[in-house]
């Protein structure tokens, strides 16, 4: 197993992955929405693969069976976040013959080093069910904080 980060090569099976993570998290995907995740997918990840958007692999052979993604925002900054770089991890996904084999770990690890290395102050991340046990166990802690968590949806 050689663990990496994804090159531009890579862009068409981080599409497939993406969408099958999303498969699983969330249940089935309209023909609709899955048509325009894989048009437009592939254009964001040249945009940004990279850049402000780190993707962890691992690859057994050439093929790539899991991921970490890491998305990286620069903000002004704040006592919360002293450099004004944060991350949000997205998108941790292992193959299903490959799971329990500690490799979305080695990939979580392999993210921290590189962020610390980038001079991030904070990484978030919302954990499933599944995932929460690995974060804690690599030092990410429940945040319990004094704003409330609100979106709006714009389309």
């Amino acid at each position: 197993m050689v663990f990496d980060k994804a090159t531009i090569k890579d862009i068409d099976v981080l599409t497939d992955l993406r969408i099958a993570y999303l498969n699983e998290d969330l249940g089935v995907i309209t023909d609709e929405n899955l048509e325009l995740m894989q048009a437009t997918l592939p254009s964001y990840y040249e945009k940004h693969l990279n850049e402000d958007l780190m993707v962890y692999v691992a690859r057994d052979e050439m093929d790539i069976v899991s991921c970490a993604f890491l998305l990286i925002v620069e903000k002004p900054m704040s006592p919360s976040f002293i450099t004004g770089k944060t991350g949000t991890v997205l998108n941790v996904y292992t193959k299903p013959d490959y799971r329990k084999k500690g490799y979305a770990r080695k990939l979580i690890t392999m993210m921290l080093e590189d962020a610390k290395a980038q001079g991030l102050s904070v990484i978030e991340l919302k954990a499933t069910e599944d995932g929460y046990s690995l974060y804690k166990s690599v030092g990410f802690e429940d945040v319990v904080a004094k704003y409330h968590n609100m979106k709006i949806v714009l389309q």
